[in-house]
């Protein structure tokens, strides 16, 4: 095998002529550099030089091999610092996944401090909710995946193979019309709001409403069903019907025509960021973790 400190040798050696000004150039002995030309002949399987009383010349794989050399080691040298730049976060990318809360709630706050601190991370963003966010990561399509789980159960919700970095957990709250008769309770049990026409949310959080209200000993009539946070808020703002919302999605919204009521019994879904193991290692990958960390604390605090 070919190294670059070889190559450096036998570039000094073809511009200076010989043995001992490559030495002086390089800064080391001429046995040194005699030692380092044998071996480069040695991995070439060829010879490279031709000796000839005080003379040397190359010889035609000299030639070639002093030829490429330069390139060899001007892409080598622009390598090493790139990723001396990566390593120091003056440049990477992060390519991040968040469900639709996460990225209004969480996201902008992390990136803004991140670019603060480091203006040479590049972030995508793109959005998908659980599982789907957590099957990129594993798939390799991102970097880190904003995701949430309600209770940890097998199946998609089970992340062993993957760096968890817990980020906060997030209350279920219910939301009715101002006209309700239960706006102005603090809190309600869900079963008190059996009757009532509903409106659901995104599929995972659907599936949540349901097992809760079947819990509770009734199965909510859904009327309607959207993926849209802000929908669901004006569609019960119209007095269409009532829901339960993570907390987290409400802060994101203005609520109009609705008011929000403690839900029991209470239910938490675990807001989290997930890395694959090694991808945890890199600078700007963990920098980004941290943001989101920062970013949970302050929106709990």
């Amino acid at each position: 095998m070919i190294e670059a400190r070889h190559l450096r040798v036998l570039r000094a050696v073809a511009a200076t002529g010989s043995f001992s000004a490559a030495a002086r150039e390089l800064g080391c002995t001429q046995p040194a550099v005699s030692q380092q030309m044998k071996a480069l002949e040695a991995s070439a399987g060829t010879p490279l030089l031709v000796r000839t009383g005080r003379e040397m010349r190359l010889t035609q794989a000299g030639e070639a091999l002093v030829r490429h050399a330069s390139g060899i080691l001007a892409g080598l040298t622009a390598a090493e610092e790139e990723v001396a730049a990566i390593a120091g976060l003056r440049a990477g990318r992060v390519r991040l996944v968040s469900f639709p809360s996460g990225s209004s709630a969480l996201v902008p706050t992390a990136l803004a401090a991140l670019r603060a601190a480091h203006p040479g991370t590049r972030v995508s963003l793109v959005e998908a909710e659980p599982p789907r966010s957590v099957e990129m990561l594993r798939e390799g399509d991102c970097d880190v995946a904003l995701a949430f789980r309600y209770g940890s159960g097998p199946g998609p919700d089970a992340w062993d193979d993957l760096v968890v970095r817990p980020l906060l957990a997030d209350r279920l709250v219910g939301l009715v019309p101002e006209a309700h008769r239960l706006a102005g309770a603090g809190s309600v049990a869900i079963g008190e709001l059996a009757e009532d026409p509903w409106i659901a949310g995104c599929p995972r959080c659907r599936r949540q409403l349901v097992d809760v209200c079947e819990t509770a000993g009734f199965t909510p009539r859904i009327d309607f069903a959207t993926d849209d946070y802000p929908a669901v808020v004006g569609l019960v703002g119209a007095g269409l019907g009532v829901a339960v919302l993570p907390e987290l999605a409400i802060d994101s919204v203005r609520p109009r025509g609705a008011v929000t009521v403690g839900v029991e019994p209470a239910v938490e879904r675990e807001i989290v960021a997930l890395t694959l193991p090694d991808l945890a290692q890199v600078p700007a990958v963990a920098a980004t973790l941290d943001e989101l960390a920062r970013a949970a604390a302050r929106l709990g605090g």
